[in-house]
């Protein structure tokens, strides 16, 4: 095959070789997919219902509740497929289109994780200009550019990748089309040009980390000055949630992408592809759920007028 438009499909990586073992990784996924399904639509369906949630902190959470619905489905439910089916293939466009959907909901994830950074930053370090800066039309722009960039590399990242020529076998060590993989079958240094686009999105994502803590290390100082106990206690309850998934999620990505070769294994890269591209989606609404008294209360109305 000399380049890349004689691929007709390509054959990922299934899980088990047995049918019981395919049918238990169809259930182990299936129910990740229902918590996730069910996690973020309860959080878009409460910040949509509730009039009290109807504040920037809460118009991002539910921003990145659709990001987080986006980005599992683009992997699971063909890998769930393709082990009821027990067939392990996908097509060339099927491919580029996992390719750049996973990229663009991750990376507008990642620009808005840096938002809400800004937005918590806002709330706690300049308090009395809160509602002047964070006002409604400056939160749809925000977050229109966080989907915006997205968007952006996603399309750089999907052109570059499938525009270089491929001449090795098919097989993906994945069970979705992630583009280290593809690069993997590339025959010629046009590779390159994508591992240079790989460069820049790490940077991009390192600038956002790095505006990220320095917003943490003010609000931190700030928070430790507050004289009140249940002051100091609502804004970590504010600030906690969003921490941590931004530490799970950048940890996961950049370990998944800037790991060193001899680190890199099938089972490995398995394991890490789960918990950057499963993992974050389904435990997102369970973090930000779990210290958050006001999105609990608006869960609570929603159960109960759905009862």
């Amino acid at each position: 095959m000399s380049n890349g438009s004689s691929f007709n499909d390509f054959l990922l990586l299934v899980f088990a070789d047995t049918q019981e073992l395919q049918l238990l990784h169809f259930s182990l996924f299936l129910g990740i997919y229902l918590a996730a399904l069910l996690g973020n639509g309860l959080i878009i369906t409460a910040v949509a219902c509730d009039h009290h949630l109807h504040t920037p902190m809460y118009f991002f959470l539910l921003n990145l509740s659709l990001l987080d619905l986006g980005s599992i489905a683009v992997t699971v439910p063909t890998s769930m497929a393709n082990s009821l089916w027990d067939t392990g293939t996908i097509s060339y466009l099927g491919c580029a289109a996992q390719v750049f959907f996973l990229a663009f909901f991750i990376s507008a994830e990642y620009s808005l994780l840096t938002v809400m950074a800004y937005d918590r930053f806002v709330a706690i370090c300049r308090p009395l200009h809160y509602g002047t800066i964070m006002e409604s039309r400056a939160c749809v722009k925000m977050a229109a550019a966080a989907w915006a960039s997205g968007f952006l590399n996603a399309l750089l990242h999907t052109a570059n990748t499938f525009s270089i020529p491929l001449c090795q076998n098919h097989i993906l060590d994945q069970f979705f089309c992630e583009i280290p993989q593809i690069l993997r079958l590339s025959c010629s240094d046009f590779y390159l040009r994508e591992a240079g686009a790989l460069v820049v999105s790490t940077c991009l994502v390192f600038g956002c980390f790095v505006f990220i803590v320095l917003s943490y290390v003010q609000i931190f100082t700030v928070v430790l000055r507050i004289p009140s106990e249940q002051g100091r206690h609502k804004a970590f309850s504010m600030c906690l949630p969003h921490l941590a998934v931004v530490s799970l999620c950048v940890s996961t990505l950049l370990f998944a992408y800037l790991k060193p070769p001899s680190l890199s294994s099938p089972a490995l890269d398995l394991v890490v592809a789960v918990l950057y591209s499963v993992v974050p989606p389904t435990v997102n609404p369970l973090i930000y759920s779990m210290r958050n008294k006001e999105l609990k209360d608006a869960l609570k109305k929603l159960i109960q007028f759905w009862q």
